[in-house]
C-alpha cells in the first residue's frame, strides 16, 4: 500500500515526496528525494523513514517547530553566533 501525500519542490530537478508506505509489512512515513533529468528520473538513496511506530513522536517534534525560527533574518552570516557544540538537543 502506498499513499502519496504530497511533494515540495526542491529545485529544477528534484522534488521531496511524502508518502505512506507499507515496507517489509511495517507502515511508515517516507520522505524522499525524487530527481527528474536527462540521466535519472526516480527516487534517489537521500531520505527518511519514519515507522508508524514513531509517527506520534515525530509529530510533537514538528510541531514544536516556531515558524519564526524559520523566517530570514536581517543578519548577516558573519554576524550570526555560532551554537556550542555541546548544545543538547531536546529528546522526545
Amino acid at each position: 500500500m502506498e499513499k502519496d501525500l504530497g511533494k515540495i519542490k526542491k529545485n529544477d530537478t528534484t522534488d521531496i515526496v511524502l508518502r505512506i508506505d507499507d515496507f517489509g509489512g511495517r507502515k511508515g512515513l517516507t520522505i524522499r528525494e525524487y530527481v527528474s533529468s536527462e540521466k535519472y528520473t526516480g527516487f534517489t538513496k537521500a531520505g527518511v523513514r519514519i515507522l508508524g511506530e514513531n509517527f506520534k513522536k515525530f509529530k510533537e517534534i514538528i510541531n514544536s517547530v516556531d515558524e519564526k525560527d524559520l523566517e530570514n533574518s536581517e543578519e548577516t552570516p558573519e554576524k550570526k553566533t555560532k551554537k556550542s557544540d555541546d548544545e543538547d538537543l531536546m529528546d522526545y
